[in-house]
């Protein structure tokens, strides 16, 4: 059964919701993927947000741009946590729809992320379930050594060819 539910407003949203995916699957959490508009096809998506908490769905990442309901309606809907994706845009390069995820109004609200960052809010949706879920958490625990080897052999190797040689390579 799902534990995170993953929705868009559009298909030009699914290359920054797809490192979602992939970053629950790395942690291995179910999840459910879907395309839905709030605006565009209202009632599909009213439908959608009201039957997540009895499909096991524990967290919403919402993606969205431009004007950004999705999110917002997503958190007036379902009774526990949203994460909102701003979409980077043409117009405004994400800005207003960053605004209108992180503004919303009093009990209302949606944990939001950088603009286009979809990894990120996978990971937020992993800590809110590692909170009840042991297993989560030392998958949460791993990733966390895991970048920080990384981050150590980068150190050593400049430290080890300089830092000229290690922009050329």
């Amino acid at each position: 059964m799902p534990k995170v539910g993953i929705v868009m407003g559009s298909d030009s949203d699914l290359k920054v919701m797809s490192k979602a995916a992939d970053m629950l699957e790395k942690l291995g959490i179910d999840y459910e993927m879907t395309i839905i508009s709030a605006h565009r096809m209202p009632d599909v998506f009213f439908d959608w947000a009201k039957a997540a908490e009895g499909n096991g769905i524990k967290v919403i990442i919402a993606g969205a741009g431009m004007a950004a309901h999705l999110p917002g309606m997503c958190a007036a809907l379902f009774p526990m946590p949203v994460v909102g994706v701003p979409m980077s845009g043409k117009n405004l390069d994400g800005m207003d729809a960053l605004y209108s995820i992180v503004q919303m109004p009093p009990g209302i609200p949606v944990a939001t992320v950088a603009i286009d960052g979809g990894m990120n809010a996978a990971i937020l949706a992993a800590k809110i379930l590692a909170t009840s879920d042991e297993e989560v958490l030392k998958k949460l625990k791993a990733y966390s050594e895991e970048m920080k080897e990384t981050v150590q052999k980068k150190a050593e190797k400049l430290d080890e060819i300089g830092y000229q040689a290690y922009l050329e390579k």
